[in-house]
C-alpha cells in the first residue's frame, strides 16, 4: 500500500486520530484506517477508544460524506488484541472489564450500525475474528479478492463473542456460518462475497479505485433520504410485515419532514412535470 496521506491529528489538535486511527480526506470520502500494522491491525482498547472518538467526530465533519473503514498495510484487522483484551484484563476489577469491552462494543456495532452517513468496510487484506462485527456493521463492504478470512477462535479454545456470531448470522447461510466457526479454516475474499459477508470482491489493484466508485455514487443521493433508507432497511429485518409497513410509512415521512433538499417533491416534478429525471439513468443531484 502506498504511503498515507493522512490528517493525523497532531498533539493539541482538536482531531481525536493520528495514533492508532488514521484519517484521509479525499473528495467528499474519509478513509479510515485501522493503524497498527506490525500487530495486523488487531485491536487493543486504545485503538477501540480511538475509534469511538474518531467516528464521533466525523459524523459532524463536512469533509466526510462517506466513511471507509480499512486497515493500514497488509491486515483489514487481525481481530481482538488476545493479549490486551484477555490476558491483561483477567484478574482485575471486574468493572474494569466491563468497561474496556463496552467500549469495543461502541465502535465495533452500536456507532457503525446507525452511523447517520454511509459507511463502507474495504478489506484490503487478513480479516480474522472480531474484525467481522465492525466489517459488517457497515453499511457496505468489499474485498480484494486474495484476502484472507477466518473465524479462528475456536482454535484459540474460545467461542466467537463481541457480537461477531450474531453479525456472521445476520449475512450468510446458517450452514457456512456454522462451519466456518466449528472449523476455525480460512476462506479468500472471492468465497466472502459468494457467502453474503461483503457484496463483491476485486482484484488488490482495483480495490481502492471500486470502493472510491461505490462512495461517490452513494455522495450523489439525497443524504437525508440516504439515511432514513438505510436505518429502515436494518430494523425492519426483525419485524412482521405489518409492522413494517407501519414503520415504513412513517419514516418515509419523517424523511419529508426533516429534510433540507426538499427530495420528495423535485423528485416527482422532475420525474412527472419536467420529464427531466428517469429513474435509474439518471443521477439524483444532476437536475436538482
Amino acid at each position: 500500500m502506498s504511503e498515507i496521506k493522512a490528517s493525523a491529528g497532531k498533539s493539541g489538535s482538536a482531531e481525536p486520530w493520528g495514533n492508532n486511527v488514521l484519517v484521509e480526506f479525499e473528495d467528499g470520502i474519509a478513509w479510515v484506517y485501522l493503524n497498527r500494522p506490525d500487530k495486523r491491525n488487531a485491536m487493543s482498547p486504545a485503538l477501540c477508544s480511538e475509534m469511538v472518538s474518531v467516528l464521533d467526530a466525523l459524523e459532524t465533519d463536512s469533509r466526510c460524506g462517506v466513511l471507509v473503514l480499512t486497515g493500514n498495510g497488509e491486515a483489514f484487522s487481525a481481530g481482538m488484541d488476545l493479549k490486551e483484551y484477555f490476558r491483561e484484563t483477567d484478574g482485575g476489577q471486574h468493572v474494569d472489564k466491563m468497561r474496556v469491552y463496552r467500549t469495543a462494543s461502541q465502535f465495533h456495532w452500536r456507532i457503525l450500525m446507525q452511523y447517520y452517513k454511509p459507511t463502507i468496510a474495504m478489506v484490503n487484506g487478513w480479516c480474522f475474528g472480531g474484525a467481522f462485527t465492525p466489517l459488517i456493521s457497515c453499511d457496505l463492504a468489499i474485498a480484494a479478492e486474495d484476502a484472507v478470512f477466518g473465524v479462528s477462535e475456536i482454535n484459540w479454545g474460545i467461542i466467537p463473542g463481541g457480537n461477531v456470531t450474531k453479525s456472521l448470522f445476520s449475512v450468510m447461510g446458517r450452514r457456512d456460518a456454522l462451519y466456518y466457526i466449528m472449523t476455525g479454516q480460512t476462506f479468500t475474499g472471492a468465497k466472502a462475497a459468494q457467502m453474503g459477508i461483503v457484496n463483491e470482491a476485486v482484484p488488490r489493484d482495483r480495490l481502492r479505485s471500486r470502493t472510491k466508485e461505490i462512495a461517490l455514487v452513494l455522495l450523489e443521493k439525497n443524504p437525508t433520504v440516504l439515511r432514513q433508507a438505510k436505518v429502515a432497511a436494518k430494523y425492519i429485518e426483525e419485524m412482521s410485515w405489518d409492522l413494517a409497513n407501519d414503520y415504513l410509512t412513517a419514516k418515509n415521512e419523517q424523511a419529508i419532514l426533516i429534510d433540507p433538499e426538499r427530495g420528495r417533491e423535485k423528485g416527482l416534478q422532475g420525474f412527472l412535470d419536467d420529464k427531466r429525471y428517469r429513474p435509474g439513468l439518471e443521477n439524483y443531484r444532476k437536475d436538482g
